[in-house]
């Protein structure tokens, strides 16, 4: 799947910035530093311009942060501090491909491997689980890979995750993303208003049926942005980067990116009690 929205273009920009701080640090010339991350300079020129909306292989991101001992989490912008972290490119870092979508069935194993722990998300749009059959069609009828059949049962067996009591779960979404989905603007543009509002129905159900065990939080995306990563207790964290995931598994790290999403939460404009009188007003933009 392939970012349309701001957030993506924030993504590529970010990199974009601490790529070329990593050049200037290496004392490279273009040609030269593309031949050591070993990609072509054509493409290392094109991943320099502005006008690029797209990121490389994870494989050259990954090669990029070697070379110039940077943690991969800083060069794609999901941390402020660049602290060198070459473990990272050890056997403590995978790349999970074939990942069409986001709503992608390994995550159904890995939120089974960690039972017991508190679990992180920060979806695409908003979370997958809690998206009724017409808005996930909407959304993926495209991505043949996942039949209708089959994205309503990850979406179900997630759902029945959500639904145990031992369940400990957070989730943050920034606040103009639902704007958007009530409106029926952006990714959302051609979704029936009657679509939308059965959505924040739904919505407004499950907040309320899964608190305490699932607290959905908004935040302001003006003030603080982050790209898609669900973070596995403290044992793996999985960013979502288009038709792949990169997988994190050593503990600091792991750590570093709940630092992250810790402070969405703590910039949050909209807490899990105030969410179902939230989606109330909402609903009302649904036109």
């Amino acid at each position: 799947m392939t970012f349309t929205s701001a957030d993506r273009a924030e993504l590529v920009r970010l990199f974009r910035e601490r790529l070329i701080t990593v050049m200037t640090r290496s004392g490279l010339n273009q040609s030269a530093f593309a031949s050591r991350v070993g990609v072509d300079r054509s493409t290392l020129s094109q991943l320099l311009s502005p006008a690029n909306d797209r990121l490389p292989r994870l494989e050259s991101v990954a090669s990029i942060a070697r070379l110039g001992q940077v943690s991969l989490d800083w060069l794609l912008g999901l941390r402020d501090a660049e602290t060198a972290e070459p473990e990272l490119l050890t056997d403590t870092l995978s790349f999970e491909r074939d990942a069409a979508s986001p709503l992608d069935g390994r995550l159904v194993r890995w939120l089974e491997e960690a039972a017991g722990y508190k679990i992180r998300h920060v979806p695409v749009s908003f979370p997958d689980v809690l998206k009724t059959p017409a808005v996930i069609d909407f959304e993926y009828e495209h991505f043949v890979e996942l039949s209708p059949q089959r994205r309503l049962e990850i979406t179900q067996s997630r759902l029945d995750y959500l639904r145990r009591p031992e369940t400990d779960m957070e989730a943050a979404t920034p606040a103009h993303m639902m704007e958007s989905f009530a409106r029926g603007s952006g990714r959302w543009q051609g979704l029936p208003a009657d679509i939308r509002r059965a959505q924040l129905d739904h919505l407004i159900d499950l907040c309320d049926e899964l608190y305490p065990r699932f607290r959905w939080f908004l935040y302001d995306g003006r003030e603080l942005y982050s790209a898609p990563v669900t973070i596995f207790g403290p044992v793996r964290a999985a960013i979502y980067i288009g038709q792949s995931f990169l997988v994190m598994q050593n503990r600091d790290h792991v750590r570093s990116l709940i630092s992250h999403f810790d402070q969405l939460l703590r910039a949050a404009k909209v807490d899990p009690r105030q969410m179902p009188d939230y989606l109330r007003r909402l609903r009302q933009l649904c036109r």
